[in-house]
């Protein structure tokens, strides 16, 4: 499986499709933060802009390869796995930009109220949970699940919208959390954060797991 992973990985970067949203992401950021900000409304901006970017990346991983050199990679490999792998990679490329994205808070904003240590630890959290809900995003609006076309893109931009703005959604409650810490000075770790990331993983991991049967079944 590493090895599926770094061939998808190695394909994604050589393909140059992982410039657009990095770039993208970068100019969000940029946007969005400015010098002595609160970290905490920093961080829950960096990580809201994650989740469409990741699901940007997940479309580019799984439309990066040929199809000849896709079908002979599945004869020797099975479809499940290469998706899988596909999608892996998306996640790695995106966790590097969250990592950065992360930093950028760090070095530009000012001292938190809710003290340092805590302000680090939900901005990794609201991180990982945008990061995860990102990829399930783009597992479920690409192939094989739905045809690579405008209607992935479209349900892919419904997704991310209602992902963000729905008050039951993991990654809506964690970044609302860290808006309400920057303004309260405090941050509620464990009654919030921490389930909504628990949540953000489930969904991650089912979404990932459908498609890749998915990809199984369709290219038996």
């Amino acid at each position: 499986m590493t090895a599926l992973v770094r061939y998808h990985l190695e394909l994604l970067l050589r393909s140059h499709r992982w410039v657009p949203p990095a770039l993208g992401y970068g100019l969000l950021m940029v946007l969005g933060l400015s010098g002595g900000d609160e970290p905490l409304a920093g961080h829950a901006w960096s990580a809201g802009m994650l989740l469409p970017v990741t699901a940007w990346l997940v479309r580019c991983a799984v439309t990066a390869e040929p199809s000849a050199s896709r079908a002979c990679l599945v004869a020797a490999a099975g479809a499940r796995r290469v998706h899988r792998a596909a999608l892996l990679a998306a996640l790695a490329v995106g966790a590097v930009l969250g990592a950065a994205g992360t930093a950028a808070v760090l070095a530009t904003g000012g001292q938190s109220k809710a003290g340092a240590g805590p302000a680090l630890a939900a901005g990794l959290a609201a991180t990982a949970v945008c990061l995860l809900l990102g990829l399930a995003v783009g597992a479920l609006c690409n192939r094989p699940v739905l045809p690579t076309g405008p209607y992935g893109i479209v349900a892919a931009v419904g997704a991310v919208v209602l992902v963000l703005l729905a008050p039951w959604a993991p990654a809506h409650v964690v970044v609302r959390e860290l808006v309400r810490g920057a303004e309260h000075g405090e941050v509620d770790l464990s009654a919030t954060v921490l389930p909504a990331l628990a949540a953000a993983a489930v969904l991650a991991v089912a979404a990932v797991a459908g498609a890749s049967a998915l990809a199984a079944r369709r290219a038996d």
